[in-house]
C-alpha cells in the first residue's frame, strides 16, 4: 500500500500538470479569457481533484511487468 501510494504521488503531480495545462489553453485561448482572473482558480482546483483518483488508477498499472 506505501508503493502504491508513493506512486501515486508522483504520478498526482504530472497529471494534475498536465490537466492544469489543458485546462490553461481552454480558457486562455477560448472567448473565456475576459474572465480568466475568475476561472483559473477554478482550473487549478478541477485539476487538483481529477488528478487525484486518476493517479490512484494509474499507480498499479505503473508497477505491472506487462
Amino acid at each position: 500500500m506505501r508503493t502504491r501510494l508513493a506512486i501515486a504521488a508522483l504520478v498526482f503531480l504530472m497529471a494534475q500538470g498536465v490537466l492544469f495545462g489543458i485546462g490553461t489553453i481552454l480558457v486562455l485561448s477560448t472567448p473565456l479569457a475576459a474572465d480568466a482572473m475568475t476561472l483559473l482558480p477554478w482550473v487549478v482546483a478541477v485539476s487538483a481533484l481529477v488528478a487525484a483518483p486518476l493517479s490512484w488508477v494509474i499507480a498499479p498499472r505503473m508497477r505491472a511487468r506487462n
